[in-house]
């Protein structure tokens, strides 16, 4: 099968489309044979390498993944079937087949650029928002607001009775999209003064972050958090992993992290009623998954020139 790999850190241009074998579906696995491709902003940062989080090479692109189940391994999930349609995570999911142990059903005829949002994204935006303890009639930033994880959060937050959503983006276009989606205040993330514009929207502070940037722009928005506020934490795009001084959280301020693989190991009920909730409002029309550009998975060096250049107004999808 083909499938996308990197030898070697560094711009879209190190990403080579290679012939591999198809990967046997492991204890607990279903093999997919993949239609559509959902890619993840975070595989930019560690294509480009000195993260955190850089992986052995040669290297896999993550992604979530809709097609259908070609074969079970070992103790498959229960309730799957081969020729069942579904999305899921991949860790190797720039492939014409992918091996997943999560896996959520799809309807036949559902796109499958919006249903790639519901095996991780759209239920990691769920749950950080019920991380976050956003009180009734509070004030939520969301961070990196326009993308993937970001717009579904946008949407969702609705639900829990904000007084105000601001999101923050890096371009005019983006600032408009995130305003269309439904946030009350839309402000310039590249711009040096970006807190005094959140304070100028928000002048009694807010109560809830949701941020995957990370170095900087974490720390500023803790000086931007009231009392019993939360941060919740959930990447680094910059680079710089989030570093909390003692002295930060005296003023009854909390911050929190948020992975959804770690959560769906814990807390596996409630992983999969986050799933069963964020399709159900997708369903009902509630939640509108966006997708910006599909590629073939022949580019995906120009997808990832997107990805580094933000773009994106919502997901980036590839198709085998």
């Amino acid at each position: 099968m083909r499938a996308v790999r990197y030898h070697e850190y560094g711009g879209p241009e190190v990403l080579r489309l290679e012939d591999v074998a198809v990967p046997e579906p492991g204890s607990g696995q279903v093999l997919i044979e993949v239609e559509a491709i959902g890619a993840n902003a975070i595989d930019a940062a560690l294509r480009s390498g000195n993260t955190p989080w850089d992986r052995p090479l040669p290297a896999a692109l993550t992604g979530d993944v809709v097609g259908r189940i070609s074969k079970l391994g070992p103790d498959a999930p229960p309730g799957v079937a081969v020729g069942q349609r579904v999305a899921a995570l991949a860790e190797d999911a720039f492939a014409e087949y992918a091996v997943s142990d999560f896996v959520v059903p799809i309807p036949d005829d559902a796109d499958a650029g919006e249903a790639s949002m519901m095996s991780m994204t759209a239920p990691l935006a769920l749950r950080l928002l019920e991380a976050g303890r956003i009180p009734a009639g509070g004030t939520i930033l969301i961070h990196s607001a326009a993308g993937t994880i970001g717009h579904l959060a946008v949407q969702l937050a609705r639900f829990f009775d904000p007084k105000t959503i601001i999101g923050t983006a890096s371009s005019a276009a983006r600032l408009d999209f995130i305003r269309s989606i439904g946030a009350d205040a839309a402000v310039n993330l590249t711009d040096e003064n970006w807190p005094d514009q959140v304070r100028a929207v928000a002048p009694d502070g807010v109560d809830t972050i949701l941020d995957a940037v990370g170095g900087k722009v974490f720390d500023q928005g803790m000086e931007l958090l009231n009392p019993l506020g939360t941060m919740v934490t959930y990447g680094a795009i910059s680079g710089e992993l989030p570093t909390v001084p003692a002295s930060s959280l005296f003023g009854l301020k909390s911050v929190t992290g948020v992975g959804i693989v770690g959560w769906r190991t814990i807390r596996p009920a409630e992983a999969r009623a986050d799933v069963a909730e964020v399709v159900r409002r997708w369903q009902a029309g509630d939640l509108r998954p966006v997708v910006d550009t599909t590629y073939p998975l022949a580019e995906v060096a120009r997808l990832h020139e997107t990805l580094d250049a933000r773009k994106n107004l919502g997901r980036l999808i590839a198709i085998p």
